[in-house]
């Protein structure tokens, strides 16, 4: 049976689920917290050791105001509330992207990622204004000011994703098949899962199917 040390997961379909309960898009995001609740229940019972969730793109910037604005309160409610239940749970919370918010948000992420940097049970890498491109070439920056080679190995070791294992399972939900500027270095021999369910409809058993069928593949990584 396969190990599997880390997934990232897409977090698509919030909006559209809203709309089609006859509510609210940010309605839909509300509802997506409590799927975020259930995944990380389930990844604690699968000694899961990293869980990256796309939470807010690059690209992201171009929605409507209020839109960000609820997506950015939610967060702000979450750290403020949730930290110390994650942090009971061994949970370690790490925010990967370009942390240019406001002085208030990355105050408290800074908090909230001190309060949790002991712990060792889950590492949840939450990604937030995060785009892979970007990613990859402020890495190849950061080498050329460095002076070292320029391989795969410096590459890596310059990601927000350092000393990260690559993903073994990337899920995306929304019934969309494709990857939206996420971990493109990172999931070159990814397993990737496609789902046809809203985020908000995913659950603890359509993701606990997907672990399962994850552990019986033959993964080959070019050989056969």
């Amino acid at each position: 049976m396969n190990p599997l040390n880390h997934v990232a997961i897409i977090m698509d379909g919030n909006g559209r689920w809203g709309l089609n309960k006859n509510k609210t898009r940010n309605e839909g995001h509300k509802e997506g917290l409590k799927t975020v609740k259930s995944v990380i229940d389930v990844s604690l019972k699968n000694k899961i050791k990293f869980l990256t969730l796309y939470a807010f793109s690059s690209e992201n910037w171009k929605r409507p105001k209020n839109e960000i604005n609820y997506l950015f309160n939610l967060l702000e409610n979450f750290l403020k509330n949730r930290i110390n239940e994650l942090n009971k749970k061994g949970i370690r919370l790490r925010v990967i992207g370009s942390k240019n918010f406001d002085k208030k948000l990355n105050e408290l992420i800074s908090k909230s990622e001190n309060i949790t940097k002991k712990n060792t049970n889950l590492q949840i890498n939450l990604a937030l204004n995060y785009g892979s491109k970007i990613e990859i070439i402020n890495s190849v920056k950061k080498i050329i000011k460095k002076k070292l080679e320029l391989n795969e190995k410096t590459i890596s070791q310059n990601l927000y994703t350092k000393n990260i294992p690559d993903p073994d399972i990337l899920i995306r939900t929304g019934n969309t098949n494709r990857l939206s500027n996420f971990l493109l270095w990172q999931i070159s021999y990814t397993e990737i899962f496609f789902i046809k369910k809203l985020w908000p409809d995913f659950n603890d058993k359509d993701y606990s199917k997907i672990i399962n069928k994850f552990k019986k593949i033959k993964r080959n990584y070019g050989s056969i």
